[in-house]
């Protein structure tokens, strides 16, 4: 499928992947996943969520998990921690070594779903399209562009339209850090938001880029301030505490990440926000920064 002016984009997001949506899923808009499976994948999943909360954990509103090595999807819902009925299609589409377009119609009251431009099931909402806000991908899968599509987009613009100036406004920022951090050493990042910004994130990632070391990522729509970390597989427990949000929309900021013993401390406008302690002590495992959302970068750098 070719699209033009999706909403929000992110190109070859690092598997597994958690990304906010922006202003959450509304009716009539499409979730588009273009990716392939990998030789030998038994499974990847989709999760529509509602936050990225571990402890508890959030719930899915839509669970979408194709099992290759059983010919089979399974879609579910989990609240307060608990799994509902599977709704499973006994059919697999997907291929294995194979490229795919997976595309997700939102409606009112269900989800369609087509891969490779057929319809293949329907999910009736379980939960409230209003609390969706995260679409999480995990397992045995690459992605190379999903985008999330407002009704008015029609067919036009060539598919790489994905992986161009749209992907660009989204992923704002990805460089690595050869040596990793170390104590005393500080990551510095002067930006500004843009007009209506909803959201955006500071990602420290690993050599691999599987784990997520710390993820800040102010959302300024509600004036929350989350810090977590994406460990084997699986988010913590966020933390939330600020004394006051420092961040407005279309304002110049700049923050500042500095690693000691025990915790990265931040700073914003020159302002000590809060500590976040470390979860993974080797800081030279830190060998990825990366920005996402709605801001524009002015200056990078390490100190």
């Amino acid at each position: 499928m070719s699209i033009s002016n999706p909403r929000q984009v992110f190109s070859n997001p690092l598997i597994p992947f958690a990304g906010t949506i922006l202003g959450g899923l509304l009716p009539e808009e499409m979730v588009l996943i273009q990716g392939s499976v990998p030789s030998g994948a038994d499974r990847f999943q989709v999760d529509f969520t509602c936050g990225s909360s571990v402890k508890p954990r959030a719930d899915v509103a839509f669970h979408f998990n194709p099992r290759l090595n059983k010919k089979r999807i399974v879609c579910n819902t989990l609240q307060k921690e608990r799994w509902g009925s599977e709704e499973i299609l006994y059919q697999m589409p997907l291929k294995v070594g194979a490229a795919f377009e997976l595309v997700i119609l939102v409606l009112k009251d269900k989800y369609k779903v087509a891969i490779n431009g057929a319809h293949v099931l329907e999910y009736k909402h379980r939960v409230d399209l209003n609390r969706v806000d995260t679409i999480l991908i995990s397992g045995a899968v690459a992605v190379q562009a999903l985008a999330v599509v407002p009704p008015a987009s029609s067919p036009a613009a060539p598919a790489s339209s994905l992986t161009s100036s749209a992907s660009e406004a989204i992923l704002s920022f990805r460089d690595l850090l050869e040596s990793g951090l170390k104590v005393g050493r500080s990551i510095v990042i002067k930006g500004q938001t843009s007009p209506n910004a909803n959201s955006f994130c500071v990602n420290l990632r690993d050599a691999s880029g599987r784990d997520i070391i710390v993820h800040l990522n102010p959302r300024l729509a509600k004036r929350v301030f989350v810090r977590n970390s994406f460990l084997s597989e699986c988010w913590g427990a966020e933390e939330s505490d600020l004394e006051a949000f420092p961040f407005a929309a279309g304002k110049y900021f700049e923050m500042i990440i500095r690693s000691d013993t025990r915790h990265f401390r931040v700073a914003v406008n020159g302002c000590h926000q809060f500590n976040y302690k470390h979860r993974v002590q080797d800081l030279s495992a830190v060998r990825q920064l990366e920005v996402v959302g709605d801001v524009t970068l002015m200056e990078v750098q390490m100190t």
